[in-house]
């Protein structure tokens, strides 16, 4: 309303006549379209500018060869792949969530209903804490329950069917009976254009709970093995999908089952002087900032992709940080309390003597995830670029 009235006090002096706005042109004037043509830098006549948002460049791994044939797959496809497998070899498992009866708003599930069935492929209400109880009842009862939470940001309703009842269920019946058929699917972390309720990483809201896992993968190789992995594991999983990497993330993998070991970390890039931590998309701006560091710095850098959150691989972190000296961590969920926290924590306790400077921690804000000004928000390459000179220089 403030930017109309100024529009209509500027009067003649407006490179539009209010004649224009008011009717002269027909049907094809709007108010919108005056406002849009009296700006000196928009011509609604010209295509609309192609938003960049990307801050990383995929980098894909190796082709996989022990595994078997395989296919050339974005991230979402290899999603779809490892349900296929699942469903195919295992009568008991089902998959439910939100919207996944027509492939999900991803696309992860498409075609699998039709495939299957609906008995096995099927849509829930709109209720997060409903569809992870109800996976809770379905793995009880012996089925190999496979749950999609539409966005990780909508997972907070069901933060009680998780922490109080799926991670307990176990200790609390003394053995006798157990959830660990279940899984818990989520898009998660930034994607350009998500803001508030599509962009955030909430990992670390459940590295605090004993008698679950949770995993976070990098490609859709690692996507596929993981996932099989979570769904064979006989404790229940949250495996969080990094949904910017749904399209922008494409590799050979293999078509049959294959699994990844969970709560092993791997060495992407053996270095000497720095160690880098991450996990999902923030694996591949720490290589490029690894290659940065190297070209500008003459600094080796050995990056370690976490992949398992919830309980992590202590070993393989502190060993190399044993042998660097130094250690950057990095996600992009807010900096207080963020699992970044307990893996400084845990590497100072261990290999205190062995640090050469204070450990790194390069995150997000203490803020609610922003829309337009995500660019500044999330811990780009510079930022952990910078943060690579100044432990150098301690």
């Amino acid at each position: 309303m403030a930017a109309a009235a100024r529009f209509f006090t500027r009067g003649a002096h407006s490179k539009l006549s209010l004649v224009a706005v008011g009717g002269g042109g027909g049907a094809h004037c709007s108010f919108g379209a005056a406002l849009l043509n009296a700006s000196p830098t928009c011509n609604s006549r010209t295509k609309t500018q192609r938003r960049h948002a990307a801050h990383f460049t995929f980098q894909p791994d190796p082709v996989p060869t022990q595994y078997g044939p395989t296919q050339k797959m974005n991230l979402f496809q290899s999603i779809t792949s490892a349900l296929d497998n699942t469903l195919a070899a295992d009568p008991t498992a089902v998959i439910f969530g939100e919207d996944v009866a027509f492939g999900g708003v991803f696309r992860c599930t498409v075609g699998l209903r039709d495939k299957y069935g609906k008995d096995r492929v099927f849509n829930t209400p709109l209720c997060e804490q409903g569809i992870v109880g109800f996976g809770i009842g379905a793995a009880v009862a012996g089925a190999t329950a496979i749950a999609e939470i539409q966005f990780a940001d909508y997972i907070y309703p069901a933060f009680d069917q998780i922490v109080n009842e799926a991670a307990k269920y176990r200790y609390r019946s003394g053995n006798l009976f157990d959830c660990g058929n279940l899984t818990i699917r989520a898009p998660w972390g930034c994607v350009g254009h998500g803001s508030l309720y599509h962009s955030q990483s909430p990992e670390a809201f459940f590295a605090h709970c004993p008698g679950i896992k949770v995993v976070i993968p990098r490609s859709p190789v690692q996507a596929k093995g993981l996932l099989l992995s979570c769904i064979a594991d006989q404790n229940p999983c949250i495996f969080f999908e990094p949904k910017i990497l749904y399209r922008a993330a494409v590799e050979q993998v293999p078509m049959e089952s294959y699994t990844i070991p969970l709560s092993q970390a791997e060495v992407l890039e053996e270095g000497s002087d720095v160690t880098l931590v991450a996990w999902g998309t923030q694996i591949h701006v720490l290589r490029e900032v690894a290659n940065m560091a190297q070209e500008k710095l003459g600094v080796s850098c050995e990056v370690i992709d976490l992949q398992t959150i919830l309980p992590w691989d202590v070993d393989t972190v502190c060993k190399s940080v044993v042998k660097t000296g130094r250690l950057l961590i990095s996600h992009e969920a807010p900096i207080t309390g963020g699992f970044a926290s307990e893996i400084s924590s845990t590497v100072q306790e261990e290999c205190f003597l062995n640090l050469e400077a204070p450990i790194s921690r390069v995150c997000g804000y203490d803020t609610p995830f922003p829309h337009i000004f995500e660019p500044f928000y999330i811990p780009d390459k510079w930022k952990c670029f910078e943060a690579i000179k100044k432990m150098i220089n301690f």
